[in-house]
């Protein structure tokens, strides 16, 4: 019993991993909009937005995928979206 247990938690955690990483451009891609609109935003906050960004790009591409889905959705937090 234990064995199955470990197992479907392996799987899971497997297959959860690629389902983050086709989160993270999709995310990427609202903040482009959101930023391509030009928000009123505080001068400050929009630079966050952008910093978050590309920091969650950065992690998307070194395969930190759940750092990158919390990361950019810091900005989008900031963006609105």
């Amino acid at each position: 019993m234990k064995l199955q247990l470990k197992s479907l938690i392996a799987v899971a955690s497997l297959a959860a991993s690629p389902a983050l990483a086709f989160h993270c451009p999709a995310d990427m891609a609202k903040i482009d909009a959101a930023l391509g609109r030009n928000p009123q935003l505080p001068a400050a906050a929009l630079a966050e937005a952008k910093k978050l960004r590309a920091q969650g790009e950065a992690l998307h591409k070194a395969g930190k995928h759940q750092e990158s889905v919390d990361t950019l959705a810091k900005a989008m937090q900031l963006l609105k979206i």
